[in-house]
């Protein structure tokens, strides 16, 4: 090893250490995905490489070089994906909740809520594998799902985002299904 270099440990493991919560259709996306990449992309980007291989000279192969780039790429999500489904507590929002549960916020919640001009927005309480802002799923680590946890309808809490602090009134809190986009197969593969 040359002097004054270390090399760093990859590290597959997810960004955050704690409890992955997740809703039950935020895990069967992950799943899909999972199942695709093993059964399905890996397989055929496998037999790429074992034919660029065969062409020759892998040294000088854009087809081997790029296919074994890309076999990485998928083991490192395949890896990734087992450790998040592995670490996954699963939260139904749709279970039952004690009264007192039932009308403070907590993962899964549906919030409706205004800021300081009244203008309303409604966001939903996901992991942080079903973040989704086309949809308004922001992640409870976010400022903005912080902010509302434990809050109840009426209470006034203060987003602290990079933008200011801003005040928010939360008007109405649900426990409903969310519904999470499915994992849909890249194209051309």
């Amino acid at each position: 090893m040359r002097k004054g270099f270390t090399r760093r440990p990859q590290d597959d493991s997810p960004a955050v250490q704690v409890k992955n919560y997740i809703t039950p259709a935020g895990l069967e996306r992950l799943k899909q995905e999972h199942r695709f990449l093993l059964f399905k992309d890996r397989p055929a980007v496998a037999e790429v490489v074992a034919w660029a291989a065969s062409n020759g000279d892998r040294s000088e192969n854009a087809d081997y070089q790029y296919a074994k780039r890309r076999l990485r790429q998928i083991d490192g999500r395949i890896r990734f994906l087992s450790k998040r489904i592995e670490a996954a507590e699963v939260v139904d929002p749709e279970a039952p909740r004690s009264d007192l549960r039932a009308s403070k916020v907590y993962f899964g919640a549906t919030v409706l809520y205004a800021n300081a001009a009244g203008v309303e927005r409604e966001v939903s309480i996901v992991g942080t594998d079903e973040i989704d802002l086309d949809r308004n799923h922001v992640s409870w680590e976010s400022p903005l799902g912080r902010a509302f946890m434990r809050s109840a309808e009426g209470d006034s809490v203060v987003l602290d985002a990079p933008g200011g602090k801003e005040l928010l009134t939360v008007l109405e809190v649900r426990y409903e299904r969310i519904a999470v986009e499915p994992f849909r197969e890249p194209p051309g593969s």
